[in-house]
């Protein structure tokens, strides 16, 4: 019995030891990786802090929407004689599109000028007859009844020549719509009905659709919350506007323009604000329906000191940077940010300009790491 149990304790002993082995090795290893990992050298990219101006902008999206839209229909019908625009063209307000055959309205008209023409000349007639009775009313070789009966048929056809000449304006309106104009600068859409075809002013499909392009607007929308700030910009003028593709490093700007119109309610169903803006697009990089980003330019921070996006890093705690200190080491810095967008963050506390901090590389640092700069350069 004691023979067993000495061999029992030989074999606890053993296996403790062979336990205690493997852990001090273990350990061992660690801390080979930790001083491994403390000696180890990370490239990182670095830039400088500077002080810079930056503006304060607020980011949205919006649709592109002509600045007049027009859907260019008959008022009159009749066979479509002449269609005189090419599909895409640049037309200016007043020049001729199409024309409808005139000849039964300009027989109108012509029929409502001599209708016209025979009752001034009753109506002449008329006024020589009121002035003879007139005046033998006066020598009482007539009666003064004839004269007032005289008088009412002057002023019966002077009505039917008032007529006649309404029936003219109404013959000459109907004549000039079978001259169909471009009410506005704009360009032409795709012809949808061809020459040779009847129209009528019922129609609903139209002839073409006119839409202006230079100035062009841009709707758009913001979450409620930003209103006030919005009422603050307008208060110093209607503030820029920037529109650029909704994909790209949003540096692509595809026009510049000016906030134009803010709407008077908010809408309850998504809690946003509805604003427009006017783009002069002489370069025609918008176009209506397309969706693009929209920043709107509120204010300007001056000389405030700025970083890359991409140097900001958050953590549990809030956002911080990395700093290269003297000797190549990295030292994390807490931070504060008051204003960002993709290409500049504004730090308001914890950092100063001309410090340098790490733009890439610095998922792989620690506080204390050891660094090899690959570049220098100044923020943005």
């Amino acid at each position: 019995m004691k023979r067993f149990l000495a061999i029992a304790v030989l074999a606890l002993a053993l296996i403790g030891g062979l336990v205690w082995l493997r852990s001090g090795q273990k350990a061992a290893r660690e801390r080979d990786a930790k001083q491994e990992a403390a000696n180890a050298i990370v490239p990182v990219n670095i830039v400088a802090a500077r002080t810079a101006d930056v503006p304060v902008t607020l980011d949205g999206i919006g649709t592109v929407q002509a600045l007049y839209t027009v859907n260019i229909r008959p008022m009159v019908d009749g066979p479509l004689v002449e269609v005189r625009f090419r599909e895409g063209q640049d037309v200016k307000a007043g020049d001729v599109l199409a024309r409808i055959d005139p000849r039964t309205y300009q027989a109108t008209y012509d029929q409502a000028v001599a209708k016209k023409a025979q009752d001034e000349a009753s109506l002449a007639n008329a006024k020589l007859d009121l002035a003879r009775y007139q005046k033998l009313a006066k020598s009482q070789y007539t009666t003064a009844q004839q004269a007032d009966t005289q008088r009412a048929t002057v002023a019966q056809d002077e009505a039917l020549v008032l007529q006649d000449q309404a029936q003219i304006d109404s013959a000459r309106t109907n004549l000039s719509y079978t001259t169909i104009v471009a009410p506005v600068d704009g360009r032409v859409g795709i012809r949808q009905v061809d020459p040779g075809n009847l129209v009528h002013s019922t129609d609903t499909t139209p002839i073409t659709v006119l839409t202006t392009l230079k100035p062009i607007a841009v709707i758009f929308t913001l979450p409620q919350q930003d209103l006030p700030k919005v009422m603050d910009a307008m208060q110093n003028g209607m503030p820029p506007v920037e529109a650029l593709p909704q994909s790209g490093d949003g540096n692509d700007v595809l026009g510049r323009g000016r906030l134009a119109v803010l709407d008077n309610q908010i809408d309850q169903s998504t809690g946003t604000i509805k604003l427009k803006a006017i783009f002069p697009n002489q370069n025609l990089h918008l176009w209506p329906g397309a969706f693009v980003n929209v920043r709107l330019e509120l204010s300007t921070e001056h000389n405030v000191t700025v970083v890359p996006s991409e140097a900001i890093l958050r953590g549990p705690t809030g956002a911080f940077v990395y700093v290269v200190k003297d000797g190549n080491i990295a030292e994390r810095r807490p931070v504060t940010i008051s204003n960002q967008n993709e290409q500049l963050a504004v730090v308001a506390t914890g950092l100063k300009p001309g410090e340098t901090v790490v733009t890439a590389g610095a998922s792989r640092l620690t506080d204390g790491a050891k660094v090899r700069r690959l570049t220098a350069t100044a923020a943005g």
